[in-house]
């Protein structure tokens, strides 16, 4: 039990600690930093070898703060630690190409890894939405670390989706706790099945903040330009871990609150399959590589939220679809730590992500090919030893389960048919773009550093070749041996997932696998043939092809949508106040309109009461004989009805004239709830001023280390 609050205040407490010593010894500071990833990593390998293990802190934030460790839970957290400690053993070569506010991106680094883990590990919604927040403004800092124009914006953007995000998901939290009255994961299906409760509008709206943050369509604008601007070691935690974060949140609401419902798995299925293709497009159009990475993994998340979407529609037959969405969330995040960390040692060695620029760089560089090789043949599912294989294959199946499934009750089934192949066409697109990067780096020449490329000796040191290598040696044993060490991934995950284990063995090298994984790798090689070469490269002046660019500028959500929609309103409000600061001021006015105000909300307000009271008066009164019914709980009804009967008893022998008439069952029972109300208030400040000082810290601390 009190392993979860180490496990999750550690890194936190680290982080200050390193945050005071960062300019007196920067080596110790990167000790601590890498030592304190390290120690977490153990402590999460710990709880995942004790079993179930639960955690209640009682009244922080009015609802208490609850953990578990177990199966999923338990999985992802030594996931999450296993790629804060390898990206933290790589930060310091990494770092010494740009030594500015080193002292600052450990400590938010490691203040994210507590609030990741507080996200992963916990037992309801509302501690989820807590550790939620708390990672969103400090994995900000992480991702506005280099402070350049491009670095800002796309800081900024991220904070708004996810502050915006935020709030909306809250707005649903609090919609699903008036109508179920629980936010316990365990509990939330046994609730709605008991209550009745319509939550589908209740459920998107904890769904966007959730979104936002994986990075699904069309919430994703902040995805394809953190990353690129991110420090490599950040980047990989973005794409890896902060991502899946918010699939964290969809999973609870597609098993616990929306499992079976046709309409909620449709329209997300339409958001997936948009977010899986558009991904991938968006990535083979990039010639930058960071930016290509950032690009597929959106795509990625698209193929798991097809996963999850196809779990909701198939309802308790959804195993494989569980198994291929927790297999791929797994295979994607050690995938992208690969390869991040690879364009990390590209970029700290040619200070350029330009497919044009780095055009040759690993031709000689064995370990940085090797390792990058293992990545891309995973991302691309290239079996024996491409370990997304093996998850995209469950996937794809359990596509083809929901088609048959929809055919033999007679229902529509072509929609799904068309999703299949969108699959396809995307797992495609995939390969494409990444043979379109590893040729660029390892088999193109340069045309003009290449002598400068071959020459320039190792591309890292022994210690960061070491977390590269300990990160991508994991990727060919789950391709080839899934079974081994995939199967027992989902078999832990099922529960939380809400589904039962397989009824049949999976076969991951069955025939329609095969031909499933040759029709992607078919379309992959058409494309990078017909499309990349003779459309995406051209001839300068030099007469030498180049990589260029053809995606329309202006074709971008975020410009086109969100920011002239945020300026409208914000110009109409800020049009609004002027008419407001205009009008003159008599005692007739200023008297006047705060109280109409006052009143025209008060009564938009009131109205659905007044209409509920006025139906219950009228046409759904009901006439019935009025009993006592005891007020209060037990101690207080008890004492209250005895007070009674001695107040009865003194009425009759000495006060006739002048009795009492209090009632001493609902004094009591009054009495009882103002304390409870007063303990609660003081409660729930008491929180949320501690919640305050915290956010006050970081503030302060993001100052001084400026």
């Amino acid at each position: 039990m009190y392993l979860i609050p180490v496990v999750i205040l550690l890194p936190m407490v680290m982080a200050i600690l390193a945050a005071c010593i960062s300019k007196r010894s920067p080596f110790l500071r990167d000790a601590l930093v890498v030592g304190t990833g390290i120690a977490t990593f153990g402590v999460c390998v710990l709880l995942a070898f004790q079993g179930e293990t639960e955690l209640t802190i009682p009244g922080v934030c009015g609802f208490g703060l609850t953990f578990q460790a177990d199966g999923f839970r338990a999985i992802y957290g030594c996931i999450a630690a296993f790629m804060w400690m390898m990206s933290g053993i790589f930060s310091p070569e990494y770092f010494s190409h740009h030594a500015e506010n080193r002292g600052r991106y450990g400590l938010f680094n490691l203040l994210t890894l507590g609030a990741t883990l507080g996200v992963f590990y916990s037992n309801d919604l509302y501690t989820t939405f807590i550790f939620f927040e708390i990672m969103s403004v400090t994995s900000f800092v992480m991702v506005a670390h280099e402070e350049t124009p491009g670095a800002m914006r796309a800081a900024y953007t991220y904070l708004a989706v996810a502050v915006i995000g935020g709030m909306t998901t809250l707005m649903g939290l609090f919609l699903t706790y008036k109508q179920l009255g629980t936010f316990a994961f365990d509990a939330l299906a046994a609730a709605k099945a008991s209550s009745g409760a319509d939550l589908t509008a209740a459920s998107w709206l904890v769904v966007v903040g959730f979104a936002a943050k994986a990075g699904l369509y069309p919430l994703h604008i902040w995805l394809p330009k953190a990353h690129p601007v991110a420090p490599a070691p950040a980047s990989a935690l973005l794409s890896g871990i902060l991502t899946k974060s918010g699939v964290f949140g969809l999973i609870v609401v597609c098993s616990r609150l929306m499992a079976g419902d046709a309409a909620f798995g449709n329209l997300l299925m339409v958001f997936a399959c948009i977010t899986m293709f558009l991904g991938a497009l968006l990535a083979l159009f990039s010639v930058d590589l960071k930016r290509t990475l950032a690009c597929s993994s959106m795509s990625q998340i698209g193929f798991i939220t097809v996963g999850l979407s196809t779990m909701v529609l198939l309802g308790e037959h959804g195993s494989f679809a569980a198994y291929g969405s927790v297999m791929h969330m797994a295979n994607h995040s050690l995938i992208k730590l690969v390869l991040f960390m690879a364009a990390g040692v590209v970029y700290m060695n040619t200070h350029s992500l330009d497919l044009n620029v780095i055009r040759g760089y690993g031709r000689k560089k064995f370990v940085l090919h090797a390792c990058f090789l293992l990545g891309a043949l995973s991302i691309a599912c290239i079996p024996p030893i491409g370990s997304g294989y093996n998850s995209k294959s469950l996937l794809h199946e359990a596509l083809l389960e929901l088609i048959v499934h929809q055919q033999e009750h007679g229902h529509i089934w072509m929609p799904y048919k068309a999703a299949e192949i969108l699959f396809l066409i995307s797992g495609g697109l995939t390969i494409a773009y990444m043979v379109k990067l590893y040729i660029c780096i390892f088999w193109q020449k340069n045309p003009e550093r290449q002598a400068e490329y071959d020459a320039s000796g190792r591309s890292m040191n022994p210690v960061s070749a070491l977390a590269l290598i300990g990160s991508a040696i994991v990727l060919p044993f789950l391709g080839a041996m899934p079974a081994t060490f995939l199967t027992p991934l989902g078999d832990m995950s099922a529960h939380f997932f809400g589904q039962h284990h397989p009824e049949h063995h999976i076969d991951y090298f069955c025939a329609a696998n095969l031909e499933g994984a040759a029709i992607s790798i078919s379309i992959g090689a058409a494309v990078y043939l017909l499309t990349v070469r003779p459309l995406l490269m051209k001839k300068n002046e030099s007469g030498v092809r180049v990589y260029v660019n053809r995606w329309p500028a202006k074709v971008d959500l975020e410009d086109m949508l969100y920011r002239p929609l945020i300026n409208f309103v914000l110009n109409l409000c800020g049009k609004i106040l002027g008419f407001a600061a205009s009008i003159p001021d008599s005692k007739l006015i200023l008297a006047f309109i705060p109280r109409a105000v006052t009143a025209l909300i008060r009564g938009i307000a009131e109205l659905p009461e007044r209409i509920v009271l006025l139906l219950r008066k009228t046409i759904f009164a009901v006439s019935h004989a009025h009993h006592k019914v005891p007020v209060g709980n037990r101690f207080t009804y008890t004492l209250g009805c005895a007070m009674n009967a001695v107040s009865k008893l003194l009425n009759r022998i000495f006060h006739r004239e002048k009795p009492f008439r209090t009632d001493f069952e609902y004094v009591l029972d009054a009495s009882w709830q103002e304390l409870r109300k007063s303990t609660g208030l003081f409660t729930v400040s008491v929180s949320f001023g501690l919640l305050l000082m915290c956010v006050g810290l970081y503030v302060t601390f993001l100052y001084l280390l400026k």
